[in-house]
């Protein structure tokens, strides 16, 4: 197919994105950081200027581990217990994301891990939705159209898991549309979690898991079949329940003679969402590199793959950088990246008429004047 503008970084910031899976302490601007640290007189940054300070966090997270990725998480969470900072840091997040031709954000954050200062949790995520909605503000003055939802995040090491539950709903007309939980997965099973799931599932509110990025098909299984998960966070683990023939290339176009076992058939026939993070993914050792991210694999076999961020400082990533990796490994063109985005917002958690009217007043004419 021939484009009317290259597929190139100027073209994809212009192009509307949908992001599903972006954490707010992990998203943060590295100037922003050390603002905040110096305000409420964090002395453990591990960098003093926004340069230096940018590359620790790249090189940290470059571990090969989820559990040492998570660790840097240490330093923005401890400069965002305030509602001034909580505020700030979300306003900055939907500037940046709609700076980035993202049209509809869901950002999500674990309100347990901000209450160092003395807020409830309601006043923390009050703070968040003040925040985005002041970005969303902004953006349009700027010219830049962006809708930001909040998903509230347990951490699945705690106990608190009920309680966030609860916050969810309590906050569903106010901007908050889902519920997830996140952290360690290995040895943290998302069954330990189940009152929560039930607590969302009887107040028809949906939710999201992290399965099946650091811990294999088990976590996956349990998300979808225990829990009852609308939307699989990562879930790149899926492509071991799928057999290719030896020597298959994952850059080919079509894979013919490839086996589904039954949990990747029952997670593609039921569309379940895969929020797929492919630099990520190889950051923590779930993938090895982008060349070897399942990611074509599973889109050339029609499941519902969405591209995402996960964590924009740690990953030193935005949308269009993500996209443009993609394309350039894989030979994408405006119509798949059309496509993926499609696939996004049709598994958001806003209601169906909202997401209609992204896909046909946003989404749909953006692309329109990518392909001729």
């Amino acid at each position: 197919m021939t484009t009317a503008l290259p597929l190139d970084m100027a073209g994809i910031r212009v192009a509307p994105k949908v992001l599903l899976h972006d954490h707010l302490d992990g998203g943060l601007r590295p100037s922003t950081v050390l603002e905040l640290a110096q305000q409420v007189g964090y002395p453990d940054l591990p960098a003093s200027d926004t340069e230096s300070l940018a590359r620790w966090f790249r090189t940290a997270a470059d571990s090969g581990s989820l559990e040492q990725y998570l660790e840097t998480f240490a330093h923005t969470v401890a400069v965002m217990q305030t509602a001034a900072a909580l505020e700030r840091v979300a306003r900055e997040c939907a500037e940046d994301l709609a700076a980035d031709g993202v049209v509809y954000a869901e950002v999500r954050f674990a309100p347990e891990q901000h209450l160092q200062a003395g807020l409830d949790l309601d006043e923390v995520v009050e703070a968040v939705l003040r925040g985005f909605t002041e970005g969303e503000q902004n953006a349009a003055q700027a010219g830049k159209r962006i809708k930001v939802r909040c998903l509230v995040t347990a951490m699945r090491h705690a106990a608190r898991s009920l309680e966030i539950a609860e916050l969810a709903v309590r906050f569903r007309a106010r901007g908050v549309v889902g519920f997830d939980i996140a952290g360690a997965e290995a040895g943290f099973p998302p069954s330990r979690h189940l009152d929560a799931f039930e607590y969302m599932r009887a107040h028809n509110a949906p939710f999201t898991i992290h399965a099946g990025e650091a811990f294999g098909l088990p976590s996956i299984h349990e998300a979808i079949s225990f829990c009852g998960t609308d939307r699989l966070g990562h879930g790149v683990r899926v492509i071991d329940d799928i057999e290719l023939p030896p020597g298959t290339d994952p850059a080919a176009t079509t894979f013919p003679d490839v086996t589904l076992g039954d949990i990747a058939n029952y997670v593609r026939d039921k569309r379940i969402p895969l929020e797929l993070c492919p630099s990520s993914n190889v950051q923590t050792g779930a993938v090895t590199d982008i060349a070897s991210h399942p990611f074509n694999v599973l889109a050339r076999l029609r499941f519902r793959v969405t591209v995402n961020t996960d964590n924009r400082l740690m990953s030193d990533t935005t949308m269009s950088r993500e996209f443009k990796k993609l394309a350039d490994q894989f030979g994408y063109g405006w119509s798949d990246l059309e496509r993926f985005t499609v696939n996004a917002m049709k598994s958001a958690f806003i209601h169906f008429d909202e997401r209609l009217e992204l896909i046909d007043e946003v989404i749909k004419p953006g692309y329109a004047v990518l392909i001729e």
